[in-house]
């Protein structure tokens, strides 16, 4: 009690002194006008009173900063004309620094205890970002204005830096600044005709004031560096403009692009080219998905008018046309091609011995710049037993030979619940093994039912909330894994396992353990927006970067991550995130752009949710597909989408207008006002528009035409 009022008294007291400020219009005396009419005056008294002078003078300053009012500038430059340019940084830097550590204090008094129990969980990465490297943060904000001062005093105040810290980088953080709006000061004394303000010092003062943002950032660029490659000798030269490690999507997007420009480019891969996504990620999935479907359709054969139809196949058959389909795009990926586009393929392991040098073999390849495209891997948790038998992920699946007869599909995700689905409609008896409370957690609620529900339809037993406890072999010499759902054992036998439950970014192996490039928590390369790793010409896109472990994500990051390489020095571009779909090939399909109904209330967004039914579009119904649902999140009272998730047949292909629209600005009324070839899925998308126009159509206006009608009716 005694605390908080306190705290009221100290509020008041502010708000009287701010309040004194105002009433009184104090403000007029710190102007430029009011400095140039009463600076012979000041002049003078100064040349009398020194002491006291400068005694008053620090004191309004200091106050005038610690209230965050209006006018320090002015101050500063005051000071330039009245001091001169020693004794005025040495007063204004003393005074600056004491007024913004009292309003960093005030902040911290009267706000940080109430924001960080708040936000506490949200600000804990900040938190730990400001402990770590604080005092750096800081010292890039005083010496690059690129926010107000007092902005700043604010926000350092919540965080957990110390008070001495905050003076002292403070200090020499605004030191370079001081000086150059001080010798600001000291010419716009001089000034006393026209012929003044042309005065070679005077101009020169403003050339300072206006590049001083320039010379601080580039400071500041310096000092980072210096920092970051002390001990690193640079290399004169360099072989090559670019260096890409690791030649899939997103790697070969990087080369392509430096190659375009006619960059030097080496891209260095010790696999295969095209990485997981064309060896063993999205192409011999689709084409292993593709063939599930087809024999679904046969045995679905009464739906379409067929009396009965019977499918002959050989699993080995199946796999055989995936790895067909595996060959037949390689020439996209190949070597040959890249060769042809002028990029140098090195076929190898890369290892980075220095942030301009890679060894591969015996060679040492020197470089500019780098990009990471190493990518990811299955995650293989560590369940007790698991390692003792052969056990299957996405990178040795494609391997197999005989379908196997039960299979153990262990992860609710996009490759769980696609491969879960593939091996059922191709024979096996599929157990899908998620520890969340539901398959597809990322997805709303009624999505994930949805799918539960065609999974159990179709065979398949979907065990959520089960978590993996063990794998045994059991008295029959069976295969068993051990689950626990809520304390009870549960057993499952099977002669497969798929381990599906995520994927790890492939970050050792090639030298960033020992030049000590900074990972992420979620074991990512940390990279800031410009997908920078802690060495500035050291970049990195794709999986092995996040957030996204999507092939449309990595070829995207490729483009900024390659364009800021080569073109740093002059412009870079921070990678743009805003608009960012993905899709999971089930049957039917679930694809996704923004926001979902969950994420909107967990950020506490306010949305209209419009869900049209595709059991009732025309095409679906012609197709035998009529199920699944277009769902939009759309500003609460506005057409502007935020979010639409789409679960029914080819949904990856008919949210690319909503991917359209939302990357765009262009609303639901675009939509419905577009016209959309009859009968097809898209059609869906506009009877969705349709859905949101019928729910916020103008009651008033249809009220008033109904009782207009009615009156020519007479």
């Amino acid at each position: 009690m005694k605390h908080k009022l306190g705290k009221l008294v100290f509020i008041a007291g502010l708000i009287v002194l701010v309040c004194i400020f105002y009433a009184f219009d104090l403000g007029k005396y710190l102007t430029l006008d009011y400095l140039k009419t009463t600076q012979q005056e000041f002049s003078g008294y100064y040349q009398t009173h020194k002491g006291l002078t400068i005694f008053v003078y620090m004191g309004i300053y200091i106050l005038v900063t610690a209230l965050s009012l209006p006018g320090a500038t002015v101050m500063t430059l005051a000071g330039g004309a009245l001091f001169g340019l020693f004794t005025g940084v040495v007063v204004i830097s003393f005074a600056s620094t004491i007024g913004a550590t009292l309003a960093f204090l005030a902040a911290r008094y009267l706000l940080r205890d109430f924001v960080q129990k708040k936000l506490g969980d949200k600000l804990t990465a900040f938190n730990e970002g400001i402990r770590k490297d604080g005092a750096f943060y800081l010292f890039t904000l005083r010496l690059v204005p690129l926010f107000p001062f007092f902005v700043i005093n604010l926000v350092m105040g919540l965080t957990p830096i110390r008070t001495v810290t905050y003076y002292w980088v403070s200090q020499m953080g605004m030191f370079a600044g001081t000086i150059v709006y001080v010798n600001a000061g000291t010419q716009l004394a001089s000034i006393d005709s026209l012929k003044g303000i042309l005065s070679p010092g005077l101009l020169l003062s403003f050339v300072l004031l206006g590049v001083f943002p320039l010379i601080a950032k580039k400071g500041v660029a310096w000092i980072r560096a210096g920092k970051v490659y002390a001990g690193y000798k640079k290399p004169e030269a360099f072989e090559y403009n670019l260096v890409v490690i690791g030649a899939g999507s997103a790697g070969l997007v990087a080369a392509y692009i430096a190659a375009m420009v006619r960059a030097k480019v080496c891209l260095i891969e010790k696999h295969k080219m095209g990485g997981d996504c064309l060896n063993t990620g999205c192409v011999p999935s689709k084409a292993l998905l593709r063939s599930a479907k087809m024999l679904s359709y046969a045995k679905r054969a009464e739906t379409f008018g067929f009396k009965k139809t019977k499918v002959d196949f050989q699993f080995k058959d199946v796999m055989d046309r995936v790895r067909h389909i595996i060959k037949k795009i390689e020439p996209h990926d190949s070597v040959e091609r890249y060769t042809r586009l002028g990029v140098d393929c090195i076929d190898g392991e890369a290892e980075l011995i220095s942030p301009w040098e890679v060894k591969v073999g015996e060679r040492i390849i020197s470089a500019r710049t780098f990009i990471i495209a190493t990518g990811a891997r299955p995650f293989v948790p560590p369940i007790p037993g698991i390692g003792k038998i052969p056990y299957l992920t996405s990178d040795n699946l494609w391997d197999l030979e005989k379908l196997p007869e039960r299979l153990i599909v262990l992860g609710g995700g996009p490759i769980g619940c696609e491969m879960a689905q593939a091996f059922s409609r191709l024979g096996s008896t599929v157990t899908q093994v998620e520890m969340l409370p539901r398959i597809m957690i990322r997805e709303d609620e009624d999505v994930s039912a949805l799918m539960t529900r065609q999974f159990e339809k179709e065979g398949i037993a979907v065990l959520a909330g089960h978590r993996a406890k063990e794998v045994r072999i059991n008295e029959h010499n069976e295969k068993v894994l051990l689950c626990d759902r809520d304390g009870e054992a549960v057993s499952v036998p099977f002669d497969a396992i798929l381990v599906a439950v995520g994927r790890a970014a492939n970050v050792k192996g090639f030298g960033l353990e020992k030049l000590g490039v900074r990972l992420a928590k979620n074991g990512a390369i940390e990279t800031n927006g410009f997908l920078q790793t802690s060495f500035p010409n050291i970049y990195c896109a794709g999986d092995v970067a996040g957030p996204y472990q999507f092939t449309h994500t990595a070829a995207h990051q490729a483009w900024y991550a390659s364009v800021n390489a080569l073109f740093g020095r002059f412009k870079s571009f921070k990678v743009d995130y805003r608009v960012i779909p993905w899709a999971t090939y089930t049957d039917p399909e679930v694809a996704r752009v923004g926001l979902n109904e969950a994420e909107a209330k967990e950020k506490g967004v306010d949305v209209d949710v419009t869900t049209y039914g595709i059991d009732d579009l025309d095409r679906a119904i012609a197709d035998s597909e009529n199920h699944g649902m277009v769902k939009v999140l759309t500003k609460k009272g506005s057409d502007k989408i935020l979010g639409v998730t789409i679960a029914g047949p080819h949904a990856s292909d008919i949210i690319a207008e909503y991917i359209l629209a939302m990357k765009y600005g262009l609303g639901l009324n675009k939509i419905l006002g577009t016209i959309h070839i009859y009968p097809t899925l898209a059609e869906a998308n506009k009877y969705a528009a349709g859905e949101w126009k019928k729910a916020h159509k103008p009651e008033r206006i249809l009220a008033f035409l109904e009782k207009f009608h009615a009156f020519f009716r007479n």
